[in-house]
C-alpha cells in the first residue's frame, strides 16, 4: 500500500469510527468489547483489498455483518443475561427520556439471540429491505420475514414499555376526530 492509499485509510478510520462502532454495539448486543473487535477485525480486511474497493463504508458493513453472522453460527446456545428492570418513569421532563430510550432498546437488544439481533438492526437501524437483508445473510426473503417478526414479538414481550409511546400515539381521542370520519 503506498503513502496516500495509506493516508486516504487512516482518513476514513478517523471519520467513520464512531459510526461504525454504533453499529458493531447494536450488531453485538452492546458488548463494547466485542463491538471494538468487530469494527478492528473488519477494518483489518478491508485494509487488504484497499485500491480495489469503490464505497469503503458499505464494504466495511457487509464485512461487520458477515463476521458477526459467523460468531453467531459458530457459538453454542449460551445463558441470556439478566438485567435490572428500568425505571418506571421514561417521560422525565429533565431531558433524559431519549438516553433512557436508547438504554431500554440496548437492553431489550441484548436479550435477544444474535441472529435475532441481527436481523432486527439490519432491517430496522440500517434500514434495509428484506431483500437486502436477505441477501446480505446469505438467506430466503421469507426467513427474513418470519424471524423480524418473531423477534419483534420477543422484543415487545422483553419490553413492553417500548411499545407504549407508539401505541399512544396511533390512538386518536374521538373528540378531536373530524364529524365523519368514523366510516
Amino acid at each position: 500500500m503506498d503513502p496516500q492509499d495509506h493516508e486516504r485509510f487512516r482518513d476514513f478510520v478517523d471519520v467513520r469510527w464512531s459510526a461504525l462502532l454504533r453499529l458493531a454495539n447494536l450488531l453485538t448486543g452492546g458488548d463494547r468489547h466485542e463491538a471494538e473487535d468487530l469494527v478492528q477485525t473488519a477494518l483489518m480486511k478491508v485494509l487488504g483489498r484497499w485500491r480495489q474497493i469503490e464505497d469503503p463504508e458499505g464494504y466495511v458493513r457487509k464485512v461487520m455483518y458477515r463476521h458477526q453472522i459467523s460468531r453467531w453460527r459458530l457459538r453454542r446456545p449460551h445463558r441470556e443475561a439478566t438485567f435490572a428492570a428500568p425505571p418506571k418513569d421514561l417521560g422525565v421532563a429533565d431531558g433524559t427520556s431519549a438516553a433512557d430510550l436508547r438504554i431500554t432498546v440496548g437492553q431489550a437488544l441484548a436479550r435477544l439471540t444474535p441472529r435475532q439481533r441481527t436481523m432486527l438492526v439490519l432491517r430496522y437501524f440500517e434500514d434495509l429491505s428484506e431483500t437486502e437483508v436477505a441477501g446480505t445473510l446469505g438467506c430466503s426473503v421469507g426467513t427474513v420475514r418470519s424471524t423480524t417478526h418473531r423477534s419483534l414479538a420477543r422484543l415487545r414481550r422483553l419490553a413492553p414499555e417500548l411499545g407504549a409511546p407508539a401505541q399512544a400515539a396511533t390512538t386518536v381521542p374521538s373528540s378531536n376526530v373530524p364529524k365523519g370520519a368514523h366510516t
